[in-house]
């Protein structure tokens, strides 16, 4: 529990995360609810992925999208969950400075990464609703590709700048994280240097991958809406409504709960409220996105009853 060595001049190089709670007792039943919601959230996922790549009729730019946001979740997941499971079991709290890099790194990575999807799948609804003769071309399989690549860039270009700028912070004092895993606010308020570069790296990072993401999805679903309000049909403004309900659902989670970790730098007592926004962004999201999307949909439900049951397409 010691920092990694001492003095006045001495560099942390272990970190102890505090985790969700300290009582003993509540150890065990904590491990069982996470190690469940963990298998759970790989197991929808990977469910969601196999069904779009057998079923043929899921073989469009909306369900593949849908099948790298899957990817992502259970990258996500698998970033946080195990560590803290491993905590639950040996109650060594440490986490090594390198290893705690890591983890920041690639949870930015893959958080960014979803952030930028979400967006594309945004605009691929606007496209196919607004302008669905020139749907095919616009979003022709090259594009798909060429749009989640982009995605895939930028936040790997933002993950890297957050974790290098962090690595040249000096943390020669307290190394305690009141929280389950590694992030930016937190080791922020460790550094014994100056953290103004890195606070305004993320607020930069914060509006090119939080605002301006929410802004485009916003204009693209008020776009739909008055397409979808423009369809004489009933039955038709059902089924346009229903393709994008389960997007903005989830985009509503991941961007409520973003917005609250990060939009409050420097507030130490607000860490016992971070956990909670910590769970339901790396825990409770992954774990639902799957329930959304397959829950009010026929196709996702047929797919998915097939790759359980192991039987093939009729097409």
């Amino acid at each position: 529990m010691d920092p990694g060595a001492s003095g006045n001049d001495s560099v942390v190089t272990r970190f102890v995360l505090l985790g969700l709670t300290d009582a003993p007792a509540l150890q065990p039943f904590l491990f069982v609810i996470f190690l469940l919601a963990y298998v759970a959230t790989i197991g929808g996922n990977l469910s969601i992925l196999a069904a779009i790549l057998i079923e043929p009729k899921l073989h469009t730019p909306m369900y593949f999208f849908l099948g790298n946001l899957s990817l992502l979740d259970v990258g996500c997941v698998s970033v946080t969950v195990p560590a803290m499971l491993r905590h639950f079991i040996t109650h060594d709290r440490t986490i090594p400075y390198r290893a705690c890099l890591s983890q920041l790194f690639f949870f930015h990575l893959l958080a960014g990464t979803d952030c930028f999807l979400l967006t594309v799948m945004a605009y691929d609804r606007y496209l196919a609703i607004c302008h669905p003769l020139t749907y095919s071309t616009r979003m022709a399989w090259g594009i798909q590709q060429a749009l989640v690549a982009m995605s895939c860039v930028f936040s790997f270009s933002n993950a890297l700048t957050q974790t290098v700028a962090l690595s040249t912070l000096k943390f020669c004092g307290p190394n305690v994280i009141n929280h389950f895993y590694c992030d930016l606010p937190q080791l922020f308020q460790l550094s014994c240097s100056s953290t103004q570069l890195n606070e305004q790296l993320l607020f930069v990072a914060a509006a090119f991958m939080g605002v301006a993401p929410l802004v485009l999805i916003t204009v693209s679903y008020a776009h739909v809406a008055a397409a979808v309000l423009r369809i004489r049909s009933a039955e038709g403004r059902k089924k346009a409504f229903s393709t994008c309900g389960s997007h903005l659902t989830v985009v509503g989670i991941f961007y409520g709960t973003g917005v609250f970790s990060y939009m409050r730098l420097g507030s130490v007592e607000s860490s016992d409220k971070d956990k909670g926004i910590g769970i339901l962004n790396t825990v409770i999201s992954p774990m639902l996105n799957p329930l959304i999307y397959s829950l009010r949909n026929p196709d996702v439900q047929g797919a998915l009853q097939r790759v359980l049951t192991g039987r093939r397409s009729s097409k």
